[in-house]
């Protein structure tokens, strides 16, 4: 029997990919989102469709559901019960949160509370959930890895991914959940979200408009393509993890534990330059970008950079697409997606 995984955030970017790649290799899916209209709901639907025509028959299920509906979650758990839980529903944007942070409140940490209490009472055997880069916070001690302390985030995103991980570790303690926690590094790629840069670049580079580039183009951050996060993320719900047997509480180590929790970087390990970046978009659309310098903005970070290496060793796989590969294949879905 084929084994079922509940993908949440299943009309998102990541888990819309992930729903895909799951079902390829004969998983049974059950992928749950919300919908919201954060960005364009029409994009999420189309995703959607995508799955469903390539989904075998009776091998995928979608519920539109939210995580703050503790009770529907609770029902859903009953009659899937899930072997394995992928959490990547969550409120996204660092900038959204200084406009909305009750969304985050209430997704991110409420949200995450009833999918912890439904793996823990319906005897989930792995929970793989989504944390950040952002949870890095100021840290200029690049590249960052996990043993780093990441007590000083300067988002309410970055703080609720920061509360994810103390959390996913309290149900890993109090009831034995394997749990294991992904630090995304700035992911991007075809389907990828409307609000995250290469969109936004792309949008306004054909359309002959200025893009932002803030910090006056003084940032740098370790893009990470979309295939390289789904096979770290697979690899991930096929090893669930396990409690370090050398864990000192005298001198803990911050990325694992004395129960099965663990957290990893997955980035690409290849930081790369903000306008180095929109250089590669300008040749792969064939077009030069209006450039508008701009300020430094409220929660944002100046540079982020990923050490993979405890990744590599857990799973042995390193993402590695360069971001000339990646943006050439990002570039020719946009150009074909909206028809430009």
């Amino acid at each position: 029997m084929p084994k079922t995984v509940l993908v949440t955030g299943a009309a998102g970017f990541i888990g819309a990919a992930l729903s895909q790649r799951l079902l390829q290799r004969g998983d049974r899916v059950v992928g749950l989102d919300n919908l919201n209209d954060y960005y364009d709901p029409s994009l999420k639907q189309v995703r959607l469709r995508q799955i469903e025509a390539a989904a075998p028959a009776g091998a995928w299920r979608f519920e539109c559901l939210a995580l703050e509906d503790g009770a529907a979650l609770m029902a859903l758990f009953a009659e899937e019960n899930p072997a394995v839980v992928v959490n990547l529903a969550a409120q996204a944007g660092v900038r959204y949160s200084l406009e909305n942070p009750a969304a985050y409140i209430q997704s991110n940490l409420v949200g995450f509370g009833h999918l912890l209490e439904g793996c823990r009472h319906h005897g989930t055997d792995n929970l793989v959930y989504a944390s950040s880069s952002s949870v890095y916070g100021g840290n200029r001690n690049l590249p960052f890895h996990e043993q780093q302390p990441v007590n000083h985030p300067v988002s309410l995103y970055a703080a609720s991914k920061k509360a994810n991980e103390l959390m996913a570790h309290t149900y890993s303690h109090l009831y034995g959940l394997p749990a294991t926690g992904l630090r995304f590094f700035t992911v991007y790629g075809p389907w990828g979200r409307p609000d995250m840069a290469p969109m936004l670049f792309a949008r306004a580079i054909l359309a002959g408009e200025p893009i932002k580039v803030f910090n006056h183009g003084k940032m740098q951050r370790d893009f990470t393509y979309i295939d390289d996060i789904v096979e770290g993320v697979l690899r991930c719900c096929d090893k669930p993890a396990t409690a370090n047997p050398g864990f000192d509480p005298l001198q803990p180590d911050p990325a694992t534990a004395a129960s099965p929790h663990r957290v990893f970087n997955i980035g690409n390990s290849q930081p790369t330059k903000l306008l180095r970046f929109i250089e590669v978009m300008e040749q792969a659309l064939g077009r030069e970008a209006i450039k508008d310098f701009q300020p430094m903005q409220p929660g944002d970070v100046v540079a982020t950079a990923a050490d993979t290496s405890a990744l590599e060793q857990w799973v042995d796989f390193k993402p590695s697409t360069s971001i000339e590969t990646g943006v050439d294949a990002f570039a020719r879905w946009y150009r074909d997606y909206f028809n430009v």
